[in-house]
Formats: structure tokens, C-alpha cells, sequence
């Protein structure tokens, strides 16, 4: 019976593919529940007026055509026309995508391009540790890919055991790989029996087990403040572990290294990455800019970021341990965290701790290499100025700023909409205000002319 039910679910999969064969990206209704079990899926689950959808529709078109060729089904469901499917799989906003392995459910939180799309589903096709066994195809993943986790050695025993369960944690975040020690030998140019590297910014780094003190070291080390720490949103897919938790004590050092590792030196920072930077910890350092319309920087914006890496490079080896260096060509993002609207060119320093946040007093346009030096180390001293954090004053203004900043927005974008939608409200309730103070008026005259008559019959 069970296998005659299998059949029958894969006889319908095949019918509903047969009927989208020409399709880019298949076209699901309703009846896709039964079959979600059925192989590997990417799907979007879209709504027809979404803005967002839009937007997405040509680049999840090429998503559908880089993955022509793997074991994997592109589809979409309009969720207005089956909101079954939107609550069988928990959508809570539009677009979301996600993919679907057997009983697995993951869903993407990157930045919606589609070179990210595609590498969130190149991740979770195979196992989370994928094997590499020649020096080729070890370079061509260095090449190819900013961030790559690599065990070297032998895979088995503990150390083995704790970095495929970390790998399973961030499969969908990041590439996880084992080879053979001869054939990392040839790369990292150190002998290892049994190793974890990185290999990333044209370098490897090798974990190495801390000190059991180090962690409680390394947290005093850094600036903080005595509000409560902002937490970190954490991955919403229904049955994918969040990446920001440790399972275990035994692997606790191995994650924590990883999380502060899963980044390259100086790493762009877009709304969909800036909450998993925050993840690593560390003080984050975001040269703010601006980028125009085709995604390009100005001269000037090209000068300061250059400026901003040169200091990275001359003061890597005492800053890479305390500070996540990044760039963003977006300033709502930088605004936003300053609640308020910054120059372009700046530099702006978040603590990812305490969600405090640090500006530097010269004018941003000046400053100079020497000079992003001493604001930073001025960080590291406790000796610069910290705005912003977690206490419920601005939390309060965090709200306001960020409801304002949306009102704005949509005017800018659609001037007529928002007008209509806060004019009509603001229009009932001064007809409203206007009934209620005309009511007492005519009340108080007719309350006048009472008198008057009262007034008069006593007269006569």
C-alpha cells in the first residue's frame, strides 16, 4: 500500500511537470502539498501585487537557468490564489523563498541576487561537508568562492565529528569542505595529520583550540555598556538549526571561531548580511557610501574605501581580532543604527554587543589614514564617545526614527498612495473633531436663546 502511494505521488509530480515542461520556473497550485516531500525544490512563494515580487521575478528567472543543469526544481506559488500553501509552510511576508529536502525546510535570508540565491541552493543540495579530492578542484573552490571551511585529514574522531555538525548548522550559510592532508599540503604549505582551515583573502588560517579563559578575556576586551544586549535574529527556517547557537559545550570554540571566520577582511554590508555580521561579536567597522543607480562608486567614495582597506592592511594583525571591517554603497543601513541622516563619505563603528555605536569627531571628507588609526584605537581605549544602545529611551526613539523614515520613503516613492492613505484617516477624524465642537456650539446658542426668552417673559 505504502508503495502503491509513492507511486501514485510520483505519478502526479511527473503529470505536473509534464504540463510546465516549457516553463523557466514552474507554475505550482494546491496540489503541490502532498508532493513537497518529492526530491529537492526552490521555491518562491510570491503575492501578485508584492512589490518585492517584482522585483525578483527576472532574477529569479536566471536563478531557474544557472540551475538548469543540477537535481533541483525552480517553481513559484501565488499565495492569494492558495493561502493553503502559505499557512502549511508558515509565510509571513512576501517574497520568501525556500527550499524543501525531503523533511527539511530552509529558508533563504540573503540579500535576493542571484549569485546569492543560487549558492544558498548549491549549499544544501549535497551533504553539508562536501568531499575535494585533488589540488584542482581545492584551488577552483578558493577561486570561485570569498569564504571556504576546509578539514583537512582523516574523517573521523571528535574533531572531525564537532566540524560536520558545525557545517550542518551553517550549511545553508556557508561552503564546508574535507580533503585529503597530502592535498592541502600542497596549498597551505604546512604538513597537518588533521586540521581545520579557512582559506580566505588569498590566505589560510588554522583553528587552534583556545585557552578555556580566552573567551571571558576576549569579552572584556571589548567596549560595552550595562544595557542589555540587542539579540540577533535568528534563522527562521521551520526545521533548520539557527547558526547563532552553539548546540554544545564540546564544539562551543569551534563555532565561535567559525562565526568570526565567515567573513573576508572587508566584506560588503547589505540589509540582507548586516544582522549575520553582527553575529560575529566583534566591533564592526563600516565605511559608509554611496553607490548610484548601475551599482558603481564615485571617485570620491572609491578614494575613501581605498583609504579605510590601507589602514586594515598596516594594522591587520592587531585589528582583525577586534574588529569586522565592511563597506556598504547603501546609507539608509548606516542611518539607521545612527538614527540619523550621515555625510557620505564616513565611518561608522557598531558594537555588536551592546548595539552602541561610535562617530568620529573630525569631519569625515578629512580624515586621513593617521587618523581612522587613532579613532579606532580610541575605541579599543574606551576612549571615544559612544551613542545609541539598547535602553528603552532609545528604543523609543529608534521607533520614531524608523517610523518616519518610512513615511518618508513611501512619499518619495509613490507621493499619491501616501497621500491617500494618511490623508483619508486624518480627514475622518477632523470631520469627526468638527462634528463634536459644532455640536457644542449650536448647544450653547440654543442653551443663549433660552435665556433670553426666560429672561424676557420675566420682564413683561
Amino acid at each position: 500500500m505504502r508503495n502503491l502511494s509513492r507511486l501514485s505521488l510520483s505519478l502526479g509530480l511527473s503529470l505536473l511537470l509534464l504540463g510546465n515542461a516549457e516553463a523557466k520556473v514552474l507554475e505550482l497550485s494546491d496540489r503541490f502539498i502532498p508532493l513537497r516531500h518529492e526530491g529537492m525544490w526552490l521555491i518562491k512563494f510570491y503575492a501578485p501585487w508584492c512589490g518585492h515580487c517584482k522585483k525578483l521575478e527576472p532574477i529569479f528567472k536566471h536563478v531557474s537557468q544557472s540551475l538548469a543543469h543540477d537535481p533541483i526544481r525552480v517553481a513559484r506559488i501565488d499565495c492569494t490564489r492558495f493561502p493553503s500553501v502559505a499557512v502549511e509552510f508558515g509565510i509571513r511576508g512576501y517574497p520568501t523563498v525556500m527550499f524543501l529536502k525531503g523533511e527539511n525546510t530552509f529558508t533563504y535570508e540573503g540579500d535576493r541576487t542571484r549569485e546569492d540565491i543560487v549558492n544558498f541552493a548549491k549549499r544544501l543540495m549535497g551533504p553539508p561537508v562536501k568531499d575535494l579530492r585533488s589540488v584542482e578542484d581545492l584551488q577552483r573552490v578558493i577561486d570561485e568562492r570569498d569564504v571556504n571551511f576546509v578539514f583537512v585529514g582523516q574523517t573521523q574522531g571528535p574533531l572531525w565529528d564537532t566540524f560536520n555538525h558545525i557545517a550542518s548548522l551553517f550549511q545553508q550559510h556557508e561552503f564546508f569542505f574535507n580533503v585529503p592532508a597530502h592535498i592541502a599540503d600542497k596549498i597551505s604549505g604546512e604538513r597537518e595529520t588533521q586540521a581545520i582551515r579557512v582559506f580566505k583573502d588569498g590566505s589560510s588560517t588554522k583553528f587552534e583550540e583556545p585557552p578555556a579563559d580566552l573567551n571571558e578575556r576576549s569579552s572584556r576586551d571589548l567596549p560595552h555598556d550595562d544595557f542589555a544586549s540587542t539579540e540577533i535574529p535568528e534563522s527562521s527556517g521551520p526545521t533548520a538549526p539557527g547558526p547563532t547557537e552553539p548546540s554544545s559545550i564540546v564544539n562551543s570554540s569551534l563555532h565561535s571561531w567559525v562565526t568570526q571566520e565567515r567573513f573576508p577582511l572587508f566584506v560588503k554590508v547589505t540589509r540582507g548580511k548586516f544582522h549575520h555580521i553582527l553575529s560575529t561579536q566583534k566591533l564592526i567597522v563600516i565605511a559608509v557610501l554611496e553607490q548610484n543607480k548601475i551599482g558603481e562608486l564615485s571617485p570620491e567614495m572609491e578614494d575613501f574605501k581605498e583609504m579605510v582597506l590601507n589602514v586594515i592592511m598596516r594594522r591587520k594583525d592587531k585589528f582583525q581580532s577586534k574588529f569586522q571591517f565592511g563597506w556598504t554603497g547603501s546609507p539608509e543601513i548606516a542611518n539607521s543604527v545612527a538614527m540619523e541622516t550621515l555625510s557620505i563619505p564616513n565611518l561608522l563603528v557598531v558594537n555588536s554587543s551592546s548595539y552602541q555605536h561610535y562617530l568620529p569627531d573630525d569631519d569625515p571628507t578629512k580624515l586621513t589614514e593617521e587618523a581612522i588609526e587613532i579613532f579606532l584605537d580610541g575605541i579599543l581605549d574606551g576612549a571615544v564617545p559612544v551613542y545609541g544602545g539598547a535602553s528603552y529611551t532609545v528604543r523609543l526613539y529608534r521607533a520614531y526614527y524608523e517610523a518616519k523614515t518610512s513615511v518618508i520613503e513611501m512619499w518619495k516613492g509613490n507621493p499619491a498612495l501616501t497621500a491617500v492613505l494618511f490623508g483619508l484617516p486624518m480627514g475622518f477624524f477632523s470631520l469627526i473633531c468638527y462634528s463634536i465642537c459644532c455640536a457644542d456650539i449650536m448647544d450653547a446658542e440654543e442653551e443663549d436663546d433660552e435665556d433670553e426668552v426666560l429672561q424676557h417673559e420675566k420682564t413683561e
